[in-house]
């Protein structure tokens, strides 16, 4: 780009701050260019600033972005009052519709996106920046990242290639493309406001597993739909997945959040080899580094995050950790927050080994660390779900006895889908375990068989996860 070229962008686009005499619109509109050209901005290092050009960016970029469309249908009952008598009078079928936007990963089909958008779906579908459409499946969630993959089949899809988010700086420019408004892919630009932001959005799903909240935030416009959109640097490559807004009315008001890519594309290894994110865990109780707790340790300096407690035999433990110290740094990474910490930690899987750096009375250390699983171990985990049956037009499944634990139940069986079986015209959803029908409880696929024996009005009990006891009634099956 010639000079003069870039001093008119510059003046014109930049908005440099130079000082020029009060003049009215009839002096200014006689501005002399070369005056410009002459005074054209020069880089702290001497070179001339560059106009970042994004066009080609979008071109490469917003046939990578698709869009989302999912279905679930539910069969509510339609009850009628006679004279007091509550008489059942059928069932009614409702179709709920969602959208939001996904990112082609691989060529042949492969799309990450937000848990929350083809969550509890029954029907997935795809369409291309090109008009095209597909049906998609869900292959794994991840819903303490609020991440997912689905896939579509096709081959040779144009993708975004995975970026650095570790490298992204505040004041990078970056390009949000995604599907708002159901519109195709629309391209808004923005600078990264900030980074390792936690907004505690992200419901703890399991009682267990905290949630992963570290995000990268912008000023790029983002509405509903963007949910699942690209957040990209000037080079085109992926550094964040949309996932919020600062807005309680779904339409933006200054800021945006995404996931950072390093993360993501690990989940998305992960859900893509195992169907299930393998997380690891140092074993430790922390809290943020503030001016009191720093007064209290006799700390020169308000960083790390300090250790309340460590777990006995956690990882964190057998590298030699105790209670009291502060960590600084995972893999020379630091670690100021909770949320850089639970983002770096993100990103390694059980058996992974890290240096940990660390403060202890004032002294910084370091240690090896080999990273297990929340079981306290290195075995891969699969999904937490064990055999299905279909019953009575639904799906239900055993669930394992972890997934069983982390919900603090002994025993249940869950409904997988309810399809158009009795469970969905009594408004029973996906997810649900049931615990005990009448009193009796459901432990096996026997018991669940045991239902067609009963008669009258039978009572279901059972529980959502994070959501307290529920029950459901039906007066025959």
């Amino acid at each position: 780009m010639n000079r003069k070229k870039l001093a008119i962008i510059v003046a014109s686009s930049l908005m440099m701050s130079c000082t020029f005499p009060v003049q009215t619109n009839e002096q200014a509109s006689q501005c002399n260019v070369e005056q410009l050209i002459e005074t054209a901005p020069i880089a702290a290092d001497g070179g001339e600033l560059r106009f970042v050009d994004f066009t080609h960016v979008a071109r490469n970029c917003k046939d990578a972005v698709v869009h989302i469309k999912t279905e679930l249908t539910k069969r509510t009952p339609l009850y009628e009052n006679f004279f007091g008598m509550i008489i059942n009078k059928g069932v009614q079928d409702q179709t709920y519709t969602a959208f939001g936007s996904g990112v082609v990963i691989e060529e042949d089909g492969y799309i990450i996106t937000n848990n929350h958008v083809v969550q509890d779906a029954e029907r997935i579908t795809v369409t291309m920046n090109d008009k095209r459409t597909f049906s998609a499946k869900l292959v794994g969630n991840d819903p303490s990242t609020d991440l997912a993959l689905i896939k579509i089949e096709a081959v040779g899809l144009q993708r975004i290639p995975w970026g650095n988010s570790d490298g992204a700086e505040v004041g990078e420019w970056v390009l949000a493309i995604g599907n708002p408004f159901n519109l195709t892919s629309t391209v808004t630009a923005g600078i990264i406001s900030a980074k390792a932001r936690y907004m505690d959005i992200i419901e703890n799903t399991n009682g267990m597993e905290s949630p992963i909240e570290s995000f990268i935030q912008t000023d790029a416009a983002v509405n509903s739909g963007n949910s699942g959109g690209a957040m990209v640097d000037a080079e085109g490559k992926l550094i964040g997945i949309i996932t919020a807004i600062a807005s309680g009315n779904g339409y933006y008001t200054g800021y945006s959040f995404a996931i950072p890519s390093n993360l993501a594309h690990k989940v998305a290894l992960d859900l893509k080899k195992y169907g299930y994110v393998q997380r690891a865990y140092l074993g430790v109780s922390i809290a943020e580094v503030d001016s009191r707790l720093a007064e209290y340790k006799g700390l020169k300096e308000i960083k790390g995050v300090y250790i309340g407690r460590v777990l006995k035999n956690g990882a964190a433990y057998n590298a030699g950790l105790r209670d009291g110290d502060i960590i600084l740094a995972i893999n020379g990474v630091a670690t100021n927050s909770y949320a850089e910490l639970m983002e770096e930690m993100g990103k390694y899987s059980p058996g992974d080994e890290i240096v940990l750096t660390y403060d202890r009375n004032s002294t910084e250390h370091q240690a090896k660390a080999r990273l297990l699983n929340l079981h306290g171990n290195t075995t891969v985990q699969k999904k937490e779900r064990s055999e299905t049956f279909d019953m009575y037009g639904a799906k239900f499944a055993i669930p394992t006895v972890e997934s069983l634990h982390k919900m603090n139940l002994k025993y249940g069986v869950e409904v997988v889908n309810t399809g158009r079986s009795f469970l969905s015209s009594i408004g029973v959803r996906s997810g649900f375990i049931i615990t005990s029908v009448d009193g009796k409880p459901m432990r096996t696929q026997a018991d669940i068989d045991k239902i067609r024996t009963m008669s009258g009005k039978l009572m279901i009990e059972g529980y959502y996860k994070g959501e307290n006891r529920k029950y459901y009634y039906i007066l025959e099956v």
